[in-house]
């Protein structure tokens, strides 16, 4: 009896211990399951939080482009408007400045006569490029290319003839460009633009050239180079020459002695810049000489395509000053 009850004692004892044993491991998967839990909960939001910040990323991405598009869209409507009031102006002899709020007649102020001129004469020259541009396309003969591009040459001519008149009246609005595009001002020398670094960007698009054509182009481009450079160094002196006679003379006291000094420095400062229209004039037909012997050393069709990709390189740079001033700003 003694025996059996130490048995079932001891068989008391152990079914308790493995009752507390899996009570412990019950607890012990409950508590990791826990974790698990947690640990998928914080994934799930840091996911959560990941796709919000994308999905608002790319809403302001979206408000972003909807506001440039928007505001080329303003860009647009206004350089129509612009037209617009230029084209009634000229309807009424007068000209409108691009500011808006100034209305001048074209005789009574030489930059901006200069300006409605300059104006007209690039509408000539896209009706001109556009007809020159069909004439290509349509594979007409040479006869025809000939008299189209004999007219755009002619009215190259009429433009540096409008600002050899302009640089008697306004010398430094030439100079300055306020008359082109940012994007064309960054190019701008003396007035218009470099016939060398011209002759560069036609090389690549004139192939195929004959040996002799290459040969003729490179001697022209060098020969327009050492024309620059000699300009721009009489410039230069030009510069330094007004620098020098400005900055000399006395200064302190207003005797009629500095005055006259005074008036003598200014004669002569005056007669110096006088001479800045020569260098316009000069430089302009450097340009003009350049596009004519240019021609002489192409084809009718190669000269078509060369005045066309002159003419697409200048709309190029007017479209990106366009784009430029209407892009977002933050």
């Amino acid at each position: 009896m003694a025996d059996t009850s130490s048995r079932t004692d001891v068989s008391t004892d152990g079914d308790t211990d493995h009752r507390d044993l899996g009570s412990d491991r019950g607890h012990m998967h409950a508590a990791a399951s826990d974790s698990s839990d947690r640990s998928k909960d914080k994934l799930d939001q840091k996911t959560l939080r990941r796709l919000a910040q994308n999905r608002e990323a790319a809403r302001k991405s979206r408000l972003r482009k909807k506001a440039y598009v928007q505001q080329l869209e303003n860009s647009r409507l206004k350089l129509t408007q612009l037209e617009q009031e230029l084209q009634r102006a000229r309807q009424q002899g007068v000209f409108i400045s691009s500011s808006g709020d100034q209305a001048h007649s074209t005789g009574g102020n030489g930059a901006l006569a200069f300006d409605a001129e300059h104006s007209r004469w690039l509408e000539e020259k896209n009706r001109q490029m556009n007809e020159l541009r069909s004439a290509l396309n349509a594979h007409a003969g040479d006869t025809e290319l000939r008299i189209i591009v004999d007219g755009v040459m002619a009215h190259y001519e009429e433009l540096f003839r409008i600002k050899s008149n302009a640089a008697k009246n306004d010398v430094f609005h030439l100079l300055s460009g306020m008359w082109k595009t940012p994007a064309e001002r960054c190019f701008l020398w003396l007035g218009g633009f470099r016939s060398s670094e011209l002759l560069k960007l036609l090389a690549n698009q004139l192939e195929p050239m004959t040996e002799r054509q290459v040969m003729g182009i490179n001697s022209l481009q060098q020969t327009s180079q050492q024309a620059e450079d000699a300009l721009s160094q009489g410039m230069e002196s030009l510069q330094q020459s007004l620098a020098d006679t400005l900055s000399s003379g006395t200064l302190g006291s207003s005797s009629s002695d500095n005055v006259a000094s005074y008036m003598g420095q200014m004669a002569m400062a005056m007669g110096q810049l006088g001479t800045l229209e020569g260098f316009i004039r000069q430089a302009d037909n450097l340009r003009l000489q350049t596009l004519q012997q240019m021609l002489r050393v192409l084809t009718t069709r190669q000269s078509a395509r060369a005045l066309l990709a002159i003419h697409d390189y200048s709309s190029r740079l007017r479209a990106l000053s366009s784009l430029w001033l209407a892009r977002p700003r933050e």
